[in-house]
């Protein structure tokens, strides 16, 4: 095919990223509201409990501002996965819309083993996180809380992907419950933090360049919402309930950062948050008078939440990618009675293990973010290669403006750049 096909069926794509097979298949069993819930705990994950301080150091009171240009940003790269997902709706969702918009093997294999190895590090970095959580409260060494943490969560995503969804659902009723907590006790007490809202930062280049670098550093407290391209298989209705999620993933993390942000800007000094290796157990001090102990317990909710999805979407990007022939076909099996890749699962479980075990925190935790900046220029890449062919849609489809794909892949390139130079 060249850049000239007009004529291009995305309906024979698909096929050819099939493989029709008499063993047991993945089960729609996923409707909005647990779908939303899912894409809700992954973005809110352990992002906002850690990086509301390193936020507020470089913005200060304008805190909430750098949430907000950091979801605008987001909002470009979610309208172009909204479009895609419908487009292509299988599992290995990133792989698959690169193989659709280039028509290149290599291309899609490779980008399917990045958002493989997205999932694998993002699970082992913050499964060792958790394991310093629970070491608080279990006097064990931190190698083994991690393995064991990974491993009756990797039970978890084998039992079913409804019994996962569910457990992640009930995480993230939690981890969002505390951070509701904050905005209805800031509420209680009188805390002004709606001026916090309202108040444009100065209009200075040494504020505004704090604003901005503050961004970079929020944008990634909404990576999560694109694991739910790799459920699409399991979800009801995935044209009409895969964007919508994506969309109130988007809105309700963006609300509550900004309420949160705001929050904890005006009841803490920006400077003293910036320095706590905790920071919003200040904030749960100063406006909910509540201990050390309850932040702890809904942070080790929140990454047990992140370890859940990060792991359960690696594994059906492997079963995507076996059953489109990238990996071995054996990989794609999927048990009859749970209706999930089991050998998928078992692998990313293993490497995770190995992973936590073997490679510094630190380390695990730089290479995550380029990385699925990457991914995401390729998405908004192949949505803007999609439209140029004019390649149809095997069914009925979301479609964004064109301005959007641009946008996000000009915002995601200059995250890039800046990680990379900063």
């Amino acid at each position: 095919m060249t850049s000239r096909n007009t004529g291009v069926s995305a309906a024979g794509i698909l096929r050819r990223m099939s493989i029709t097979s008499p063993h047991a298949v993945l089960r729609r069993r996923l409707g909005l509201p647990l779908l939303t819930l899912y894409g809700v705990g992954i973005t809110i994950g352990a992002g906002i409990y850690v990086l509301i301080g390193a936020v507020a150091g470089h913005a200060g009171r304008a805190a909430p501002w750098s949430f907000v240009i950091a979801g605008l940003a987001m909002a470009f790269t979610v309208g172009s996965y909204a479009e895609l997902a419908t487009r292509y709706p299988v599992s290995a969702g990133e792989a698959a819309y690169v193989r659709a918009a280039f028509n290149s093997r290599p291309a899609s294999t490779l980008t399917g083993l990045i958002t493989i190895a997205i999932g694998i590090v993002s699970s082992a970095t913050v499964a060792l996180g958790a394991a310093g959580y629970i070491g608080q409260f279990v006097d064990w060494p931190r190698g083994v809380i991690a393995t064991a943490v990974i491993t009756v969560l990797g039970v978890v995503a084998a039992w079913g992907i409804l019994e996962s969804v569910l457990l992640a659902s009930l995480f993230t009723l939690i981890e969002a419950g505390g951070l509701i907590v904050i905005i209805a006790a800031a509420l209680h007490g009188g805390v002004p933090f709606l001026d916090a809202l309202v108040t444009l930062p100065p209009l200075e280049p040494r504020a505004l360049s704090g604003v901005f670098y503050a961004s970079l550093l929020a944008f990634f407290a909404f990576i999560g919402f694109e694991d739910l391209a790799n459920v699409v298989e399991e979800a009801k209705a995935p044209e009409r309930n895969i964007p919508r999620a994506m969309m109130l993933t988007l809105t309700i993390s963006t609300a509550l950062y900004l309420a949160v942000a705001a929050i904890a800007v005006t009841a803490v000094p920006p400077a003293e948050l910036a320095r706590s290796s905790a920071p919003l157990s200040l904030v749960f001090r100063a406006v909910a008078g509540l201990s050390p102990a309850t932040i702890s317990v809904i942070a080790i909710v929140a990454t047990l939440n992140t370890i859940l999805a990060q792991m359960t979407m690696a594994a059906r990007v492997v079963y995507g990618m076996a059953r489109q022939g990238d990996l071995p076909r054996h990989a794609g099996h999927v048990h009859a009675r749970t209706a999930t890749p089991l050998v998928a699962t078992a692998l990313i479980v293993t490497a995770t293990i190995a992973l936590a075990l073997t490679v510094p925190f630190e380390r695990l935790a730089e290479s995550t973010s380029v990385a699925t900046l990457v991914v995401f220029v390729l998405v908004n890449l192949s949505l803007l290669r999609v439209r140029h062919r004019r390649i149809r849609a095997a069914g009925p489809h979301v479609r964004v403006p064109l301005w959007m794909p641009v946008a996000g892949l000009v915002s995601c390139a200059a995250m890039i750049a800046a990680v990379l130079l900063g």
